[in-house]
């Protein structure tokens, strides 16, 4: 979790941008906001205004008749302030939530249609704090902030009014230390607004490694990494607590900075004003009435540093967010193909190659046909490229050299969304949502009705477990599927992929969690999900290669043999080789016992097409 050694600089029109679009979406609600600010602004300055009165006139020249009027009028303007301040806060805070729940669902709908290759490449923490915590920021776009910071220059603009009005030399010598404070606060929020900006980023890293050691908890706790994972997420959180601290000490400088402001005007108008005083120049009440107008100047000005200080923030946030939704996403993409129709399933493959790395090829000049209908089982060792190919056959990722053909047409030139909806899968690591049985049984069909559930779940043997259990399908499988075991994950998905009805079916070792009581009960709802459908298996489980119409042999990223099981056995390559070492045991169960397996010549029997580097 290293700082990278390049940061990218704010993009201050492109984050104005966003917040234009925001503010000008939800204008009236601001509008409404900014007149019930106003009134609250006003309504402030009646309390500090009967100041000069009560001392001069009601004290001073003893007009007990202004004491019931005064008093009236404060509490009446105290009231309406209080009232609007409530009414800007329902307004303005509802505003502002709606817009922070409108960006993360415009982020998160943004962010699920980007391709697969920008999740293999960024952490889900950093997605997650892209959409939930930057989005956060904004609330000082459309909720209070940018009206109180309207209302504050209102504020401080009729309080320099009437400060000139009552001593203008005093109030020239005020602005001078009042234009030092804000050059200073323009020069603190420079310095600030680069360390909200990494603040974000450190935060989004820290949560993903978190994400990750909470999702990988048995493998950490398997290995008794604790302690490891606990000196990673210290050195995460301490970069993440520097930063803060540096932010801190910022915006600490900033408030003492204000302090020693207001200082200095105090003892300008201790010795102005009473110098103004003793002249005749100011009476008592005209003094008070200047110092609580100084005030009012003053404060504002705090005020205005502490909210540019959030919306900087706010900037920042908006900042990342556009970098993110300036990505295309599939559907974008998709918008300039043509749609797509019910589809046969031949897949073919021309001259594919691939590489997640420059320069380190996956796959190599991959050639294979695959006809509707047909099995296509994937076999090889570690490494081979076995699922890269079947990332290729889902359009996870794109060939870097070759094409890719669905019933004919190029895959670059087929819409996305409309080709998966023709796919289904069952993958290794067999994901299931934190949600019912049902409810991820029907995940690729969510019409589908209870009874076409329980027949789907019959068909692939998940039913015997599930009716165990005391809720049935409405039984919560926790996250990820944990509650289950891998086994009945393993059923559940597929059930899913059944109830879906692809056209293409890719099984990635569709059976690895089964035991060989259960692989043997389902294999019969695998043959029947398989019937007319393409499919595209990887699996170890010889039961499953062998009903296989055609096994590609794939080493270092080529097709070394293809055929069917007796011919890749017969040929006695490399095939015969992974055969001996890791199905050996398994082919026992299907040859009788004692009987001795012996191929037959491969000259004889061995057509060239079989051959390494050679089309079906």
């Amino acid at each position: 979790m290293a700082e990278p050694p390049n940061k990218r600089k704010l993009n201050t029109r492109a984050a104005w941008e966003e917040a234009r679009a925001l503010i000008w979406a939800r204008r009236g609600r601001l509008g409404i906001g900014l007149v019930l600010m106003l009134i609250s602004r006003l309504a402030g300055l009646v309390l500090p205004a009967t100041s000069k009165y009560l001392i001069d006139d009601v004290i001073g020249k003893h007009r007990a008749e202004l004491l019931v009027p005064l008093a009236l009028a404060a509490g009446a303007a105290t009231l309406v302030q209080a009232m609007t301040s409530f009414a800007l806060s329902q307004v303005l805070g509802v505003a502002a939530q709606r817009a922070i729940t409108d960006m993360r669902r415009r982020v998160e709908a943004h962010v699920a249609r980007l391709p697969v290759r920008y999740f293999d490449s960024t952490q889900s923490g950093v997605l997650i704090s892209r959409i939930m915590t930057d989005a956060e920021g904004i609330r000082n776009l459309v909720g209070s902030g940018l009206v109180q910071l309207f209302g504050s220059v209102v504020t401080a603009v009729l309080a320099l009014a009437y400060l000139f009005y009552l001593n203008w030399f005093l109030t020239c010598v005020n602005i001078v230390a009042l234009g030092a404070f804000g050059g200073g606060m323009a020069t603190a929020f420079n310095r600030l607004r680069p360390l909200f900006r990494e603040r974000g980023k450190i935060n989004a890293e820290v949560t993903g490694r978190l994400n990750e050691t909470l999702g990988g908890i048995r493998i950490v706790k398997t290995y008794t990494a604790e302690k490891r994972e606990e000196l990673v997420f210290t050195k995460g959180v301490h970069r993440l607590f520097r930063n803060i601290a540096q932010s801190i000490t910022g915006i600490s400088a900033i408030t003492t900075f204000s302090t020693a402001i207001i200082g200095v005007i105090g003892v300008v108008m201790i010795i102005i004003g009473g110098r103004a005083i003793l002249a005749g120049e100011m009476t008592i009440g005209d003094f008070l009435n200047y110092i609580l107008f100084t005030g009012m100047l003053a404060a504002p000005v705090v005020q205005i540093a502490s909210i540019g200080t959030q919306i900087s923030e706010a900037f920042a946030g908006l900042d990342r967010i556009h970098e993110l939704m300036q990505m295309t996403t599939e559907d974008q993409e998709d918008a300039k193909r043509p749609s797509l129709g019910p589809i046969d399933g031949e897949v073919g493959f021309e001259d594919v190659s691939f590489a997640y790395n420059a320069g380190v090829p996956v796959l190599k000049h991959v050639t294979f046909q695959a006809p509707a209908g047909t099995t296509t089982a994937l076999v090889g060792s570690s490494g081979s490229g076995k699922s890269t190919l079947i990332s290729l056959v889902m359009a996870f990722n794109r060939p870097l050299g070759g094409r890719i053909l669905v019933d004919g047409r190029d895959l670059a030139t087929i819409r996305l969304r409309d080709y998966r909806s023709q796919l289904g899968v069952v993958l290794q690591d067999n994901f299931l949502f934190d949600g019912t049985i049902a409810a991820n049984i029907r995940y690729g069909r969510p019409d589908a009705t209870i009874e076409e559930i329980q027949a789907v779940s019959r068909i692939a043997h998940a039913d015997e477990f599930i009716e165990g259990f005391e809720k049935k399908y409405d039984t919560v499988v926790g996250e990820r599927g944990v509650k289950l075991s891998g086994g009945q994950r393993q059923r559940v998905s597929i059930a899913r992929a059944i109830l879906a009805d692809p056209r293409i079916l890719v099984l990635d070792e569709a059976t690895s969690s089964l035991d060989s009581e259960s692989e043997a009960m389902i294999q019969d709802g695998l043959k029947s999900l398989r019937r007319g459908r393409t499919t595209f298996v990887i699996a170890h489980r010889l039961s499953t290669i062998r009903s296989a119409d055609q096994i590609l042999v794939l080493e270092h990223g080529e097709i070394v043999e293809r055929g069917t099981h007796a011919q890749l056995l017969a040929l006695g390559g490399r095939y015969r080789t992974l055969y001996e070492k890791q199905y050996k045991l398994e082919e026992d169960r299907f040859i009788n016992p004692g009987e001795d397996f012996t191929p037959e010549p491969a000259a004889a029997k061995i057509p060239s097409t079989l051959r390494p580097n050679n089309a079906l």
